[in-house]
């Protein structure tokens, strides 16, 4: 590995001596593995998506779901072939996909596991806070992308993310895994996703006006066909939304209406809302060692 520049961050740390900003050495940590029923329907389907959840992030979102693993270090060190054995366990489970999740800071670990192509797609489940050299790195070996699109506003994604430069470089990201994967494509029968981007946006808190400028560069920069979108609106305050108080808070009814409104004149077709029940802490796996 030498030094890691696998992210936008680029922190240059030699992970085979050192934990990364991610919090990660080079060594293979994972808090769970399943079928994962909560995700968008065409990635989730009957059977479930076989989602691995890797440990540590190189974002730092003081409300992040999953702040026990991406921020807290929880988890279990493997070996690449117990993360090889993990696949198969999942597929055999009748996992529709290999879903990858914050897989970023293990991205030789990732490769090296995907020597062999799977039966089923790849999903590479991510913030989208990447570096565009280490994606070209994963075309072909990636049919899916789930990357979130979190910020327009770049002050919002240093308070809450500590991520300077995040809608460059994410929306930089997000092109380069659509050259990689072209329009998307859903199995007629099974309504499963083949290929192709969903790009994701959890509207949070007080922040309207940040989602409506995520929608409008989703709508100006993709034709009908290309891209899936995903609003969210699965926000709960955790990991320490407490200490920010405008983000200790479930987003209001009038704010969704407001941003579900936008998106519905912004002329895209294709995606995916959420009803209020999504904001539930009972769609937080529990980062238990399941599966691993």
């Amino acid at each position: 590995m030498s030094i890691c520049n696998f992210c936008a961050r680029r922190c240059g740390i030699d992970r085979s001596k050192h934990a990364g900003f991610c919090g990660m050495t080079e060594t293979i940590r994972i808090a769970r593995a399943g079928l994962h029923f909560w995700e968008e329907p065409c990635i989730s389907g009957t059977k479930g998506s076989g989602t691995v959840f890797f440990s540590g992030c190189n974002l730092r979102c003081v409300y992040c779901q999953n702040y026990e693993i991406s921020t807290g270090g929880s988890g279990q060190e493997i070996t690449l072939p117990r993360l090889k054995e993990i696949y198969s366990e999942l597929i055999a489970q009748g996992a529709h996909n290999i879903n990858l999740v914050t897989p970023t800071h293990y991205t030789d670990a990732v490769l090296a596991s995907l020597e062999d192509p799977l039966p089923v797609p790849v999903v590479y489940n991510t913030n989208g806070y990447e570096d565009v050299e280490n994606l070209k790195r994963l075309d072909g070996k990636v049919q899916i992308y789930l990357p979130d699109l979190k910020y327009s506003d770049d002050s919002l994604a240093i308070r809450y993310s500590n991520a300077p430069g995040y809608f460059a470089a994410a929306t930089r990201a997000i092109r380069e895994m659509f050259r990689q994967t072209g329009r998307y494509r859903i199995d007629e029968e099974t309504g499963l996703m083949e290929r192709g981007i969903i790009i994701r946006h959890l509207l949070l808190p007080g922040q309207v006006e940040n989602t409506k400028r995520v929608i409008d560069w989703v709508a100006e920069t993709f034709d009908p066909g290309d891209v899936l979108f995903s609003l969210m609106r699965q926000y709960i305050p955790h990991g320490k939304a407490e200490e920010y108080p405008e983000l200790n808070r479930k987003v209001t009814d009038e704010e969704y209406q407001a941003v579900e409104d936008h998106l519905f004149d912004s002329g895209i077709e294709d995606g995916f809302v959420q009803d209020e029940d999504s904001a539930s802490k009972d769609f937080i796996p529990s980062f238990d060692g399941t599966g691993v």
